[in-house]
């Protein structure tokens, strides 16, 4: 196996703190196995180095090495892109395609960002690595692939654990062995050399003289926090290398490309802000939950006070207060005709009538009549519904379908005519 330096040549790897050579040389021994690794570091710290060292030293270095963002492939397509798609399977699926797993067979497969996985992709990823197998999307059969699996995260996994965006079981499955890159601000001693590398590389590309720094300068890039990490300190090379025509660089000058540091970004400061809006907008929703049932079991209760032998006029002082709430405070509440039969017969109205008759019908629950009928009306009702009896021998359930009208209403009328006589269960 290669020393550490000449890995470190090979891999373009500058530095000598302690954790990043703790970091290179966990590599190197889990290389030569199957097993998964989890490398953890914040963004820019080069994460990206660590599963290349993995494959190009294990038995797999002559099959495929893929790379694969995670959180740069949207959320519906992340299953295709993974695992493939049968032809027909989704609008757009023209053709059957293979997947990274599939096609990787025999290698290696670097999941950059695996914490941003959806959970349903995080699922079908655990079965890949508990038994090797995997189904395409819009196919029943599964195939088998052997590849070896390295990811990456920047996020704090217990604290995504916990929040329920990532499977606790998948997370113990792919860190088996855990490699943690150290940030930039804790290899003080390496700033000033990856600066100088930088400054060659970028001299050299647009063909100008090379940055030099004085000691103050050096004293600032060591003190600084570097949030964005080693991508950072770059951007900050080459800013200095195309901008500025003096090539001794001092403190004043690097102080000026040096962002704040007690400054937030509005993607700093609106984290815990869309946190809590997520939790706001689901207690909101549970409280609109709530009110609904809680209105429910209202209409349910004046419901059975109307089936009641009360009265309506009884009911509707009694939970006249839950009637404004349901309905609205209305003056002029109209009740129900007596006959749902008679209420289902065509009638024709007045043009300016029909506002008034819509602003009735909300009110269709009431039960009572204001005005009487007829009385030979009424007598030859009474005759109608003791014909249906008789013909059905007194099942209400009969006679209602004769008449028309439902079970409920023929019961009331039953009761009002006092036809009990006729009737049968």
């Amino acid at each position: 196996m290669d020393s550490l330096q000449s890995i470190k040549q090979r891999f373009g790897i500058i530095g000598n703190n302690l954790g990043l050579n703790r970091a290179l040389e966990k590599s190197m021994r889990v290389s030569g196995t199957d097993i998964s690794v989890l490398v953890i570091g914040e963004s820019g710290v080069g994460k990206e180095n660590i599963p290349k060292i993995i494959h190009q030293y294990s038995h797999r270095k002559h099959s495929k090495y893929i790379a694969v963002n995670c959180g740069a492939i949207p959320e519906g397509t992340i299953d295709s892109e993974l695992f493939g798609h049968e032809k027909g399977a989704f609008t757009g699926a023209t053709q059957t395609r293979l997947g990274y797993f599939e096609v990787a067979d025999g290698g290696t497969i670097f999941l950059d960002e695996v914490g941003e996985l959806p959970l349903p992709t995080q699922v079908r990823l655990l079965r890949v690595l508990e038994t090797g197998e995997f189904i395409k999307v819009g196919s029943s059969i599964a195939q088998k692939t052997n590849v070896r699996i390295v990811a990456a995260t920047n996020v704090n996994m217990m604290d995504a654990i916990q929040k329920g965006k990532f499977r606790e079981d998948l997370y113990y499955r792919l860190s088996t062995v855990e490699i943690t890159l150290p940030p930039l601000r804790d290899r003080k001693e390496d700033i000033v050399l990856l600066f100088r590398k930088f400054a060659s590389d970028f001299a050299q590309k647009y063909q100008m003289p090379t940055l030099r720094l004085d000691e103050h300068a050096q004293a600032l890039l060591k003190e600084y926090r570097w949030n964005g990490n080693i991508r950072q300190l770059r951007n900050v090379a080459e800013q200095l290398s195309v901008l500025e025509k003096e090539r001794n660089i001092n403190a004043a000058m690097i102080r000026m490309y040096l962002p704040d540091n007690g400054s937030k970004t509005p993607a700093l400061m609106g984290k815990k802000a869309s946190e809590s809006d997520f939790s706001s907008e689901r207690e909101i929703l549970y409280k609109v939950l709530f009110d609904m049932k809680n209105d429910l079991n209202d209409l349910k209760k004046l419901t059975l006070d109307l089936m009641n032998n009360e009265t309506s006029e009884v009911v509707q002082e009694k939970n006249q207060g839950l009637i404004d709430k349901i309905y609205g405070k209305e003056t002029d509440r109209k009740e129900e005709e007596m006959s749902s039969s008679y209420e289902a017969l065509p009638f024709q109205a007045e043009t300016s009538d029909i506002s008034q008759l819509e602003a009735m019908d909300k009110y269709s629950y009431a039960e009572t009549i204001e005005e009487e009928e007829p009385l030979s009306l009424q007598a030859k009702e009474i005759e109608m519904i003791k014909q249906a009896l008789i013909r059905s021998n007194g099942k209400r359930k009969l006679a209602s379908k004769e008449l028309g009208i439902s079970e409920r209403t023929l019961y009331r009328k039953i009761k009002q005519y006092d036809l009990n006589d006729l009737e049968k269960e």
